[in-house]
């Protein structure tokens, strides 16, 4: 077992490996790590948080912030975006142009949730992760308001289906899990 710049590395006798990440939010596990070993960076991981979660796609975001294992304060809304239409000629770039303007208004109803929302409690969470489009969740981080916001975004991008109060509950526990990556050894030749 060695410590890493990214958590704890496992080396099995036949040489295979385990990368345990620490989760977004556990500070100061490092230091755990390397002076207790495995046990202390399980303690340090699963040790309650507050972590701001932020799942948007194009159409519907859900914001919350969970405190341990609860989602403490959430919202979840939706905005209709037109999808991409078959139609060609003028009618495809008068859909192309309605479906931006839709999708730059539920931008912006983004950003003013997340100003309302999350940006608050800026000062007491621990990371914000963020999951769903990259694209979206980008733009909203974009706005200057939210740079509190975007300092403590975790590298951790969750892959979520459409934004919902079910699935923002559900990423409550993707957001504080310890990401495991196992190789296997390399073949003798």
């Amino acid at each position: 077992m060695t410590t890493q710049g990214y958590g704890l590395l496992l080396t099995a006798p036949d040489g295979a490996t385990a990368e345990l990440h620490v989760p977004p939010g556990a500070a100061g596990i490092s230091g755990a790590v390397a002076d207790g070993g495995l046990a202390d960076f399980l303690a340090a991981a699963g040790a309650p948080r507050r972590i701001g979660l932020l799942l948007a796609r194009k159409s519907a975001v859900a914001m919350g912030v969970a405190a341990g294992e609860d989602l403490v304060v959430s919202k979840v809304d939706s905005r209709y975006v037109q999808g991409r239409t078959a139609a060609g000629g003028w009618s495809q770039h008068r859909f192309a142009r309605r479906r931006d303007n839709q999708a730059k208004a539920a931008l912006g109803e983004a950003v003013e949730l997340a100003v309302r929302l999350l940006l608050p409690e800026a000062g007491t969470l621990d990371a914000v992760v963020a999951g769903g489009d990259r694209r979206t969740v980008d733009g909203i981080l974009a706005d200057r308001r939210l740079a509190p916001l975007a300092a403590l975004r975790a590298e951790r991008l969750l892959d979520v289906p459409e934004p919902r109060h079910a699935v923002l509950v559900a990423a409550v526990a993707a957001a504080r899990a310890v990401r495991v990556l196992v190789r296997d050894p390399a073949p003798a030749d």
